[in-house]
């Protein structure tokens, strides 16, 4: 089920995702950017498998939100974005720049608008069918990312961020991001210690309703928000296993009762998609939620729509900046 829960009101759940890059900064001198342009590039990417590129890519498709922000972060805008108007919604953290084509959904993208954009490189999710990534290779030059790695999240977002940094030759502005995402979890560590508020139980979870039936989603200590949980000195109330990608479990209303009355429990939700907003929605009314300790004291925080919560180090900094202003209130 991995991270499935945004547009999936028709179907399910919705999605995380991202995809990829545009357009990369020129050198101070026309000799230098011609000398960079002609300068091939050797990348590995998250299948394993060997690229060379003739220089650093300028025209990029993205098809999953978590590689499109690592490259709007990184200054590289994506000629093609799969589902630009979930990106918009869910991911305002790192919004868009410019006006990408849209390629169609995350998971199956549309080969022919992605040949009409003529791409010198194509980002997809190792997460993307087989297939798909076999007919996408036909257009362009295909880079795999895997988006998520339970056993090293935040290790993992960073070897995308280089990773595509070096297909985009943005390494400069790949490290500024790391020094500033670092620096952000470094400051909001040190404010939660100082309000006393250093190894607080802390329980994020999202969650969505199909058939009005109410799913939702633990994210343990190996997902994405869990690991910058526990950067920023708190600890996870979730003691249970996730997938071995996204770090995600499942659970019901029923679940949540076996948390610790101190917890503080926080989501994201997204007001235009209210099947993914379950704890302002379906649950509102819900005894067993209601009845909840921590429901009770008032220690649900919802944060900020618009935080991906699969995204790379603008997301979980936007995420942990909110994280620590809620809980110090």
């Amino acid at each position: 089920m991995r991270r499935l829960l945004t547009t999936a009101a028709a179907a399910t759940a919705a999605a995380l995702a991202l995809t990829a890059c545009g357009s990369t900064e020129p050198a101070a001198d026309g000799a230098g950017a011609k000398k960079q342009q002609n300068q091939a590039i050797s990348l590995t990417d998250g299948a394993g498998k060997k690229l060379v590129l003739d220089g650093p890519a300028k025209k990029v498709v993205g098809t999953e939100w978590h590689e499109v922000e690592l490259l709007v972060s990184l200054g590289v805008d994506p000629v093609g974005v799969a589902d630009v108007k979930g990106y918009k919604s869910w991911d305002q953290a790192v919004p868009l720049k410019n006006d990408p084509k849209d390629i169609g959904t995350r998971g199956e993208p549309s080969m022919d608008t992605v040949a009409a954009l003529a791409p010198d490189l194509i980002v997809a999710s190792t997460d993307l069918a087989p297939a798909a990534v076999k007919q996408l290779r036909k257009v362009a030059p295909v880079l795999e990312v895997r988006s998520a790695d339970a056993a090293d999240p935040i290790g993992q977002m960073t070897k995308n961020l280089d990773l595509l940094a070096k297909a985009t030759g943005t390494t400069e502005q790949a490290d500024r991001i790391k020094k500033d995402f670092d620096a952000g979890l470094a400051a909001g560590r040190k404010a939660l210690a100082d309000a006393g508020l250093g190894g607080t139980g802390i329980a994020f979870a999202d969650g969505y309703v199909v058939s009005n039936q109410v799913t939702l989603r633990p994210y343990t200590s190996g997902s994405l928000i869990g690991a910058v949980n526990e950067r920023l000195g708190l600890k996870n109330a979730w003691t249970g296993t996730g997938d071995k990608s996204y770090g995600l479990g499942s659970t019901d209303v029923e679940g949540l009762t076996k948390l610790g009355a101190d917890v503080r429990f926080a989501y994201i939700g997204n007001d235009d998609d209210k099947t993914s907003t379950p704890f302002t929605e379906a649950l509102a009314k819900d005894k067993v939620w209601t009845s909840l300790p921590f429901v009770k004291k008032g220690n649900v925080h919802r944060l900020p729509d618009g935080i991906w919560m699969f995204g790379g180090p603008g997301s979980m900094k936007a995420y942990a900046d909110a994280l620590v202003a809620a809980l110090k209130k």
